[in-house]
């Protein structure tokens, strides 16, 4: 289980990150959605040990992420890509993290085939497209099997049979028991893929429940996230002009 209480990061006086509690519980693909600046990227860096809190607490299982023992075999993340040497292969790359784990060479092979990369398993990184790349970052995240799973924006370059895929994967790692929280703006793409919703905006959370419990009495997710996020968008446009507020935060 992934347990954020009462979390606050404040950059001077101002909170990018502003009292955000929620679960994402095992078993289910949790999805965790905001506008630009919402508060997003700031409090999954504070989950993974990026950055420390204000206040508050952001645990895995418990612990904070820091405090885990070979923290790749209970927790695998994806944030900004795979974030790899370029003149690495990708093979290179992955037992590369596996070593600083002690994870075994044998699980290299087992993700590069899982995420789809095994024949171009010699190719540099430098040469990946953008597809290709989140793949790896995926298949990086897997390779010590952990029980929880914190992606970014996973879907982005993916074309509509790696959408797809990436879909029916994290539903069968639910379907084992896995905790997955996951971001994204793709709300056609998260409605198939998620249980749980987590709406945050301005560093507030503003609607958190189930798929029913978020939408409420609109057509689907992407009008409730508007309909919830409209006065907390980064950019609004207006009849004739376009206005934009200041950014609060990245992501």
């Amino acid at each position: 289980m992934i347990e954020i209480t009462h979390l606050v990061k404040r950059h001077g006086r101002r909170a990018v990150v502003d009292d955000v509690s929620f679960t994402a519980s095992a078993g289910r693909v949790t999805g965790f959605l905001g506008p630009n600046g919402a508060g997003k990227s700031s409090t999954l860096r504070i989950l993974l040990g990026l950055d420390r809190p204000t206040s508050g607490t952001a645990l895995i299982d418990g612990s904070l992420y820091r405090a885990l023992d070979r923290p790749l075999l209970r927790v695998g993340a994806m944030l900004d890509g795979p974030g790899a040497n370029q003149g690495r292969t990708a093979r290179a790359h992955l037992r590369w993290v596996a070593q600083s784990n002690a994870i075994p060479t044998t699980r290299v092979d087992d993700v590069l085939i899982l995420t789809g990369l095994h024949d171009v398993a010699k190719k540099r990184i430098g040469g990946f497209s953008l597809g290709m790349r989140q793949r790896l970052g995926i298949a990086t995240a897997l390779l010590g099997d952990p029980d929880v799973l914190v992606l970014d924006e996973p879907t982005n370059g993916l074309d509509p049979e790696g959408i797809r895929w990436i879909r029916t994967f994290l539903r069968s790692l639910a379907a084992q028991g896995k905790t997955v929280l996951l971001s994204s703006h793709l709300m056609g793409e998260m409605e198939d893929t998620a249980d749980d919703f987590v709406v945050i905006a301005r560093g507030r959370v503003i609607a958190s429940g189930t798929g029913a419990e978020v939408r409420g009495t609109h057509a689907n997710l992407e009008a409730a996230f508007f309909a919830l996020t409209e006065d907390h968008a980064e950019y609004r446009v207006s009849t004739g002009a376009s206005t934009a507020t200041r950014p609060e935060e990245a992501g």
